[in-house]
């Protein structure tokens, strides 16, 4: 968690950063890390919840514009965070990214993947391999998008989302943004060049993000 406060801190894409928690323990490790974190109801359904509750404080109450960038994406890079902002920006309700994902990766459920129309805006999201090619051939390089976890939002988007009554695919897929998906609410998805490094969801991704942190803190010396 302290990373992705660093992270989104050296991004220099927001006013404030804040690390929103129910969990003490965490609270306390962003505080001595120097960061700002800020104690939430333990009862949130989702991170979006959490947010949600934080932005309506009345501290919070002067940004109309919010990035929330989850707890596990320590490695985000620039070009989703501004990606994401930017198609807020040009009319969409929410900003999210993606990024290309190499087709042997496609069938792991820890990586989300993205399909989009031609205005770049999100038609489904699952942990199934989709699209899914009937008869695969040499086209099939550059069909799946891995979707990054971060999404950008203007202050009445994010109210509209959390007040929406949960949805079916949202509770198959355990993906939060089908809920908005699913009542009709634009998601732009600002699409990367390259690929992007995985998320934190298991304990075998976590000892690869602690080796590359360490890889990369040893080159900068």
């Amino acid at each position: 968690m302290v990373r992705v406060w660093q992270r989104v801190q050296e991004l220099g894409v927001a006013d404030e950063v804040v690390v929103a928690t129910d969990a003490e323990v965490v609270a306390e490790v962003v505080t001595r890390a120097g960061g700002r974190a800020i104690l939430t109801s333990p009862h949130h359904q989702s991170g979006t919840e959490r947010i949600a509750e934080v932005v309506g404080r009345q501290e919070f109450l002067r940004y109309d514009l919010v990035l929330n960038v989850q707890g596990d994406e320590p490695f985000l890079p620039e070009g989703a965070a501004r990606g994401a902002l930017d198609r807020v920006a040009g009319g969409d309700r929410v900003g999210t990214a993606a990024a290309p994902l190499d087709a042997a990766l496609a069938s792991d459920p820890g990586r989300v993947k993205v399909v989009v129309d031609e205005r770049g805006r999100a038609l489904y999201f699952s942990r199934a391999p989709i699209p899914w090619p009937r008869n695969p051939d040499p086209v099939i390089d550059g069909l799946y998008w891995q979707h990054l976890g971060l999404y950008a939002y203007r202050r009445e988007a994010l109210l509209d989302w959390v007040a929406l009554p949960p949805v079916r695919l949202e509770r198959v897929e355990m993906l939060e943004q089908l809920r908005p998906l699913a009542h009709g609410m634009t998601i732009g998805v600002a699409r990367l060049t390259g690929p992007a490094l995985p998320g934190i969801d298991t304990a075998e991704d976590l000892a690869q993000a602690n080796d590359r942190w360490h890889r990369t803190e040893m080159g900068a010396r």
